[in-house]
């Protein structure tokens, strides 16, 4: 079944980060990240809830395009457990948030994956997402802190 994230499952959400390679150190931040992305219209995060255990997160976010009308949406996070991959929840997770994109009006659903992950790479590509790599490249930058 899949739902939106609750705090609650604030403590599997961190298990998965940690398989996606993003190491979480207090629950409780975590709690209120998906406290956060609750309250806010232009993000949510959905769970994959396999009789009661979470087995794999999505989190999309929407934003509206500076150059032209519309907006967009952005995968930031989606991972499912290495117990349970092939099963098809993945695309049960990014059906969610391809329907909260399209329910946003959103032109165009966009995420980024590490190089070294050619099978999510092959996953994407099977749903129609365009490999961009080598059109366009990626920047980023640590911003100051007050």
């Amino acid at each position: 079944m899949i739902r939106i994230a609750e705090p609650s499952d604030a403590v599997a959400v961190n298990e998965l980060l940690v398989q996606l390679g993003y190491p979480q150190s207090e629950v409780s931040a975590t709690a209120d990240r998906i406290r956060d992305w609750q309250s806010d219209p232009t993000s949510t995060a959905y769970v994959a809830d396999d009789r009661g255990q979470v087995v794999g997160v999505v989190a999309v976010h929407v934003g509206p395009y500076f150059e032209r009308t519309g907006s967009w949406a952005r995968v930031v996070a989606l991972v499912v457990s290495e117990q349970v991959r092939g099963q098809g929840i993945g695309g049960q997770l990014m059906a969610a948030a391809e329907q909260f994109a399209t329910d946003h009006g959103c032109l165009r659903v966009e995420l980024s994956s590490s190089d070294r992950r050619t099978e999510a790479h092959a996953f994407y590509e099977g749903r129609g997402y365009v490999n961009q790599s080598g059109r366009s490249s990626w920047f980023r930058r640590e911003a100051a802190r007050p």
